[in-house]
């Protein structure tokens, strides 16, 4: 068995797992990154690009804003339609300044690889059988196979940043673990085409025949989203049926504004929420969707994920600066009270922007009384400067949360 040593090791090369690498390596603070599946698989993942203000300056801070900076629209609002009504919410003026920054998961991603090689990291694609040790102790490390021989990698901490399905978060024993879980009875079908936006900045559309999306990757490249039932398939919509129907439940001046063409992908997401309670065990470290999924019609999923990076970066930036231990413990309270916050949201935003149609399962409601409650739900916050306001500052993302002395 090869030996490998590390103060921390990684798992996973997502956003999370590259970002944290990245701002611990600017701090002299050595890390390796095992990833199971292939650098271009990574980068075939077609995710959101909503950047709360934290998030890109966090980027920043890692020495990997130039493209983001040079490329990525600015946002200072956001529309929120309801049944054909476009409503602007100013995020900038509501909030004292502060925007969101329209940049690609995909594109963060490849900055943080291409810093990463440049850096001359260390990084095993590929890498099958990856198993946290003894993270109780003092002395954890990481098992894992790489092109057909045995590696052991011992190191201080373990970040888990393999998302919802990897290891990490279930090598917390059940028993220790608290789940919570919501299941949203649609999903999205999001199609990406090589078409400009139909508006300058992101349209949350509710309507009567359902929610609709329209997002953006770039000037020339869109993606939307259309609310369908979970019984549908991606080959039950052609190109020609999804323009039809978006069409049909955005608002008609944004509407006639919409290019059509060839989709580049298209594919349907159930939607969740899902918390995982605590996010630490011992020296083992969840982060971001290893311990929490979002719907996403909050913008908030790579988000969260950041906020995780940032606070655990503060942590062992503090422990490898100073010597003081005792500020480990503060992760997983710390991450947990932003997660929450950002459930919430996401949650909210999904409950009133969707319909529910004849589902019960909102403390007892039926679907139609609940889509009239979430109705005069939104005619208020819409309607109020401070119903906008808690929008507007949900969406650009609350501060992030220093350490305790």
């Amino acid at each position: 068995m090869k030996s490998l040593k590390a103060q921390v090791a990684i798992i996973g090369a997502g956003p999370s797992g590259l970002l944290l690498g990245q701002l611990l390596s600017r701090k002299g603070i050595s890390n390796i990154i095992l990833e199971r599946k292939t650098g271009d698989y990574v980068l075939g993942r077609i995710r959101a690009g909503i950047l709360e203000q934290g998030f890109a300056d966090l980027v920043r801070e890692a020495g990997v804003a130039e493209r983001m900076d040079a490329e990525g629209h600015v946002h200072e609002g956001v529309v929120i339609s309801d049944n054909g009504k476009a409503n602007r919410i100013d995020l900038k003026e509501l909030t004292g300044g502060d925007v969101v920054v329209c940049y690609g998961q995909v594109e963060i991603t490849r900055d943080l690889m291409e810093a990463r090689a440049a850096a001359k990291l260390e990084t095993y694609y590929e890498a099958d059988k990856v198993q946290p040790h003894d993270v109780k102790s003092d002395a954890p490390y990481v098992t894992f196979e790489y092109q057909g021989e045995a590696y052991r990698l011992d190191c201080d901490f373990v970040a888990g940043c393999d998302g919802f399905h990897g290891v990490s978060r279930q090598t917390i024993p059940a028993e220790i673990r608290t789940e919570h879980e919501r299941v949203y009875p649609f999903g999205w079908l999001g199609m990406l085409s090589d078409t400009p936006p139909c508006h300058e900045e992101l349209i949350y559309a509710k309507s009567e025949r359902g929610f609709a999306l329209a997002s953006q990757r770039s000037a020339t490249r869109s993606r939307y989203y259309l609310q369908v039932p979970l019984t549908d398939n991606v080959e039950d919509w052609s190109d020609e049926a999804f323009w039809d129907e978006l069409k049909k439940r955005l608002p008609p001046e944004h509407a006639a504004n919409l290019v059509t063409g060839p989709s580049l992908e298209k594919s349907i997401a159930p939607l969740r929420s899902f918390v995982c309670e605590p996010m630490q065990y011992g020296n083992l470290f969840l982060v971001g969707d290893a311990a929490h999924i979002v719907p996403p019609t909050g913008a908030k999923g790579l988000n969260l994920a950041a906020s995780d990076v940032a606070t655990l970066y503060k942590i062992l930036t503090r422990v490898y600066e100073t010597g003081d231990r005792s500020c480990i413990s503060q992760y997983s309270d710390i991450a947990l009270r932003r997660v929450w916050n950002g459930e919430r949201f996401s949650w909210w935003m999904t409950n009133m922007m969707h319909d529910f149609g004849d589902e019960v399962a909102n403390n007892g409601l039926d679907g139609q009384t609940f889509n009239r409650f979430m109705e005069s739900e939104l005619n208020y916050y819409l309607g109020s400067e401070n119903g906008r306001k808690v929008i507007a500052e949900q969406y650009v993302g609350l501060p992030y949360e220093d350490l305790k002395d």
